[in-house]
């Protein structure tokens, strides 16, 4: 195992676990939000989506 690989493993579980980008960037140190999403390895879930997300949250109440 080399650091590299450890800090690989940690971005694409928590990108995996549905950690927000901004979040592992930060946890990452990348200054580009477009070199973390290259850690994101699921295909697009609709359900992660902003606007899927506000209309869960109006509707919970």
């Amino acid at each position: 195992m080399s650091p590299h690989s450890l800090r690989h493993s940690f971005a694409t579980l928590a990108m995996d676990a549905g950690t927000a980008l901004r979040d592992v960037q930060d946890a990452m140190g990348h200054a580009d939000p477009r070199t973390t999403r290259r850690y994101d390895r699921s295909p697009y879930q609709p359900d992660r989506h902003p606007a899927q997300r506000i209309l869960a949250y109006l509707t919970e109440s």
